[in-house]
């Protein structure tokens, strides 16, 4: 979800996941699958900008990452200890 402003300044949340497309005429329009559109106060590069935000922090939560050398360390033990014969 994606906090937007509507242009009488009242704040929207929204499923970034139903974005249609964003148009530019010359006020923020966003449209939904749904069929919905709405007028919003942020430009279409901070609308991008707020859904890329929102998908990095979901891939963040559910996929931690591991530091280099504990992935090198890995790799390490993969090569020296083959897995035929056990």
């Amino acid at each position: 979800m994606i906090h937007l402003t509507r242009l009488n300044h009242v704040p929207l949340i929204v499923n970034s996941d139903l974005i249609e497309h964003v148009e530019v005429t010359p006020d923020t329009v966003v449209a939904l699958t749904t069929g919905q559109k709405f007028l919003v106060l942020e430009s279409a590069e901070e609308v991008v900008d707020k859904v890329i935000e929102f998908r990095r922090a979901i891939l963040a939560a559910g996929c931690p990452l591991k530091k280099d050398h504990e992935l090198e360390s890995q790799a390490a033990e993969q090569v020296s200890a083959p897995s035929w014969g056990k």
